[in-house]
């Protein structure tokens, strides 16, 4: 009987995979097979388009342990016997059909790739991208998520310790939820999700299996949204206070040698959880679907095996062992019980009862065909690149301070504390740099240790420049640890990007990973883990290509930490690394967008000369000359300084020698800049420092009284500033009614 047409868009199979999987098992698949196929195969579990490219990334260093493919996470080393453990997914289309849910249970799901390799869940970070909040699905939908986020991190008890909030009008249709999960674990106490040893036994623990969540992985994020079509139930429903007991419970087994692995219930639920486990291990699964508890009566295999529903892990316990590690759950009130058995034949069995409903080759489900498309560069692309941004008019000197307080104010340049202070960062008394620097900073237990942490990806460079842009988010992510004085160790990542079937899609999900790759190799940062969403697009409108980067820094001592606020008066102002800049810096800047009204022009960026300022800043913050250091990115120079003055609580006074034009001077945002602070009487030492480097630097002014002063452009008190920053993003919130 032929296969119908809404079968394998429930799946998100093409008419040439099902004639694929069909060739390959030498008859029809069955209903559950097809549902196996479909999620596995998909882009969310099988990476089809992406895999080919992803392998351009460098992946390895002497402190890496696990690299991209290898487990539910990545893991580098940090010393001391300890190593962190860090993933980074999205969960965007569930956020944007229910976004308190799709938000929460996107924190669920990272925290359980992270103590399901027996990892502490440590911090949390969220990069964002919303709509412009004046439209009230927007508005809505960013309430919702960082309700969610809220809601559910603060109930685990794990600080939310960072991330980022842009608006565009790209996404709008699209809104944009990654979610980072930090642990850490002893580095001989790592476990593995194997399913090895033939006769050991399948662990079902957590939460009843309902239909929440069927087709979420083919489904919901494998396909574009079509208006017609209803989402809402793909949406997974959690509950915060089932993880964490599944937390404690985990970690306490993870303390034992009763288990084999773990392995969380994500997307694709049983299927991708059983599957992968056993191909990590070369074995093979038997399942009987009649031993999954159940919430929800009349459900049939199919649904057994693709539900999502939350808070579930998958435990390969030894046999012989099931009695102990089922007394662990029960005295957590956790439900386990033993569904299946490892085999040795490399097949997924699948049972109800005595009734096979599935049988099909490990190797067959985890062997999606891969695409190496030809990408196309958009026609587009080429005007937006030769714009002459010579024909945009320089501002008046008398306009500088109104734009100053505009761009202060701006959403993506404001405070974001009405985000952050709905979330919990003290709780586990770690965080000793809260959110609102340029890098969260945490104590590492027992060690006198810290490690940075932050998240950096901007969406319209990577729109201008693809290539540039993805490399862009790699060394911005890198300057923003250095600041902090951590030396930047590893990546995880989230490329959000629309559908790479067509070609000028694929074009920029390529230009974004080569240019990540070439910043990666340059700064020697290796990727060892993350993420591709990809059919983020609405009726046809695309996002911005999004690269997300996350990194983790190491700080060997954490007294030499280091933040972005001036810190007292009588400390000379300096711009490390690249000179002043010309109008070319001004592509794709906020102010350009802003003020001007144009998404337009190139991006920028040296490698050469960013890596060796990171090394310059880095070396003088490690020597203790550098009193405070800030990245000059978002809005440019005069808003870097801003936020000094506003971070230090503390006046700037400063004569800027600007040769051309005034809004490039202060507002591009040309890369390899870093703003810095240093005593008098350790001038001397920074300009040693910076000439070994091979590192310009130039004074910009001194610290110093209660306003902030550009001579000739800018005078304004502290209070003026520190209020347009910190009420920017509530302001952009406020619902205008119209007269009548």
């Amino acid at each position: 009987m032929p296969i119908s047409k809404k079968a394998l868009e429930d799946v998100a199979l093409s008419e040439e995979e099902y004639q694929l999987i069909v060739k390959m098992l030498g008859r029809e698949p069955t209903t559950v097979e097809l549902g196996m196929f479909g999620s596995l195969w998909s882009e969310h579990c099988g990476y089809k388009h992406s895999k080919p490219l992803l392998k351009l990334l460098p992946t390895q260093s002497p402190r890496v342990l696990v690299s991209p493919g290898e487990e539910n996470a990545g893991v580098v080393d940090i010393g001391d016997g300890l190593a962190v453990v860090m993933k980074m997914e999205s969960h965007n289309h569930p956020s944007a059909i229910e976004p308190y849910q799709g938000a929460a249970t996107g924190i669920g799901g990272i925290v359980r790739d992270i103590f399901t390799m027996g990892a502490r869940p440590i911090a949390l970070l969220n990069p964002l991208r919303f709509g412009p909040l004046s439209e009230p699905r927007n508005r809505y939908l960013f309430s919702g998520v960082v309700s969610g986020i809220a809601g559910y991190g603060n109930c685990l008890g794990i600080p939310n310790v960072g991330g980022e909030v842009f608006l565009s009008d790209a996404y709008s249709q699209n809104p944009l939820i990654n979610v980072m999960c930090v642990g850490i674990a002893e580095k001989e106490k790592l476990l593995r999700s194997r399913a090895g040893g033939a006769g050991n036994l399948l662990m079902l623990v957590g939460a009843d299996t309902g239909r929440d969540g069927l087709h979420g992985a083919s489904g919901l994020a494998s396909r574009t949204f079509e208006e017609e079509r209803e989402l809402r139930p793909t949406v997974q429903v959690g509950n915060p206070f089932l993880e964490k007991l599944l937390i404690e419970a985990c970690l306490e087994l993870a303390e034992t040698d009763w288990i084999v692995g773990l392995q969380d219930l994500g997307a694709a639920g049983l299927t991708s959880a059983t599957v992968e486990c056993a191909a990590r291990s070369g074995s093979g699964i038997v399942v009987d679907v009649a031993e999954v508890p159940r919430r929800k009566e009349g459900m049939n295999p199919y649904e057994v095996m693709l539900s999502e529903s939350q808070e579930r892990m998958l435990v390969i316990v030894k046999r012989g062992y099931e009695d102990k590690v089922k007394a662990i759950f029960d005295r957590f009130d956790l439900c386990s019980d033993i569904i299946g058995y490892v085999s040795d034949d490399g097949m997924a069995r699948i049972k109800e009862g005595e009734n096979i409903v599935a049988d099909v080759p490990i190797e067959m489900l985890t062997s999606p065909p891969l695409y190496r498309l030809t990408g196309k560069k958009p026609a587009w692309l080429d005007e937006l690149e030769r714009f002459d941004l010579n024909t945009v008019p320089d501002i008046d000197r008398k306009q500088v301070s109104s734009i100053l307080l505009r761009l202060l104010a701006a959403p993506n340049i404001a405070s974001k504390e009405w985000v952050y202070r709905q979330y919990d960062h003290q709780v586990q008394i770690n965080t000793v740099v809260p959110p609102g620097e340029d890098a969260a900073v945490l104590r590492v237990k027992g060690t006198g240790k810290a490690i940075a942490l932050t998240t950096d990806g901007n969406g319209r460079y990577c729109y201008l420049n693809p290539y540039l842009g993805g490399a862009i988010a790699v060394a911005e992510a890198a300057r923003n640890l250095v600041c902090a004085g951590a030396e930047p160790l590893a990546i995880t990542d989230c490329l959000n990007l629309g559908n790479p079937e067509k070609e000028e899609v694929y074009y920029q999900l390529e230009q974004c990973i080569r240019g990540m790759a070439q910043a990666c190799s340059t700064l020697n940062i290796p990727v060892i883990s993350g993420n591709v969403s990809l059919y983020n697009e609405t009726k046809g409108q695309a996002v911005y290509p999004t690269p997300v980067v996350g990194m983790v820094g190491l700080i060997e001592d954490i007294d030499k930490r280091c933040t972005m606020g001036f810190k007292q008066e009588g400390d000379i102002v300096l711009l490390m690394g690249a000179e002043m800049q010309d109008e070319k810096g001004l592509g794709g800047s906020e102010y350009l967008e802003l003020i001007r009204g144009k998404v337009t022009a190139s991006p920028r960026i040296d490698l050469e000369v960013e890596k060796r300022m990171q090394r310059c800043c880095l070396d003088a913050i490690g020597q203790g000359i550098i009193e405070s250091a800030h990245d000059c990115s978002d809005g440019g120079l005069a808003i870097a300084l801003a936020e000094c003055s506003i971070g230090g609580n503390i006046g700037f006074r400063g004569q800027l020698e600007i040769a051309g034009r005034i809004d490039a001077a202060l507002f591009a945002e040309g890369q390899s800049r870093i703003i810095v602070t240093v005593a008098p009487d350790r001038l001397p030492r920074l300009e040693r420092v910076a000439a070994e480097h091979k590192v310009p630097l130039r004074r910009l002014g001194m610290v110093e009284g209660r306003r902030f002063i550009i001579e000739g452009l800018v005078d304004l008190s502290l209070e003026e500033i520190t209020k347009a920053w910190r009420g920017g993003l509530e302001e952009a919130q406020r619902f205008q009614f119209s007269d009548g």
